[in-house]
This record gives structure tokens, C-alpha cells and sequence, in this order.
């Protein structure tokens, strides 16, 4: 189904959502790496191929793009990355330990900067789980 032209102002407004959270001052490409391992979470196969090019696009080496699933266990990615990564696993999973992982957030980002942050993983859940149930094609 062609969800973006049925709920066209709706599904449009989430997009500049995603906009304005990528115009918001936020490392591009901790935004990108973030969303990339939504997706990857949330098995949309369309977005994990847009953010793994996005990645590249930015510099990312694709051995450090084909090593994201298992970034708790390599040293391809630097502190904060693994950082907002650890953010982004806790929120799409509900971690019981997000409290510990946000103090840490406190201390490396401004609040802005965490509400975009947390903006972008939800967003992109979302996104990710309407391309996946209502796209035509993945």
C-alpha cells in the first residue's frame, strides 16, 4: 500500500521530523549510525541499506559498517559512538538499565542533544515499522 500518499500529511510530517533532527546540530553521523542500528533491530531491509550507503557516504569504512551488530564486541567504534549506540539499544528494547546509560549521556551530550538523539531512535522505530508492515516494496 502506498502509505506515504494515503496518510500524506501525516507520514510527511514525520519526515520533517526526521529533517529537523538532522538540521538540529547533532553529529550527522551519529545520527545516521544510530538509525542504521534501528533498523538492523527492526529488520527493514530498505533502511539498513539507506543508512549502511549513508555510513559510506560519511567515511565509514565498510568493515566498521559491516561490523555494527556485534559493536559491543569490537574496537572499530570510539566511546561515544558506542555510547549512543548503547542509548539506542536501551530505548527501542526497554532496557531496565536505560537510567545508568542516560547519566552517562548527561555527561558527553547537552540535554538538545539527547531529546534529538532519543527523537531520532523512536523516529526511526517507527518509520522502520511502517515500511516494513505497509511498503509495496522493501
Amino acid at each position: 500500500m502506498n502509505y506515504k500518499e494515503i496518510a500524506k500529511e501525516t507520514i510527511g510530517n514525520l519526515y520533517k521530523a526526521h529533517n529537523s533532527i538532522r538540521k538540529s546540530g547533532i553529529d550527522q553521523k551519529l545520527i545516521a549510525l544510530v538509525e542504521l542500528r534501528v533498523s538492523q533491530i527492526n529488520g527493514c531491509a530498505y533502511c539498513c541499506s539507506y543508512h549502511a550507503k549513508e555510513l559510506s557516504d560519511f567515511g565509514f569504512e565498510q568493515d566498521v559498517i559491516n561490523r555494527l551488530p556485534g559493536w559491543k564486541h569490537t574496537n572499530a567504534f570510539d566511546a561515544q559512538q558506542k555510547l549512543v549506540l548503547e542509548w539506542a539499544e536501551a530505548v527501542i528494547y526497554s532496557k531496565d538499565n536505560w537510567h545508568d546509560t542516560k547519566t552517562k549521556l548527561i555527561e558527553q551530550f547537552t540535554e538538545r542533544e539527547i531529546v534529538e538523539l532519543t527523537a531520532s531512535i523512536t523516529l526511526m522505530n517507527t518509520l522502520n515499522k511502517l515500511r516494513i508492515t505497509l511498503a509495496e516494496e522493501n
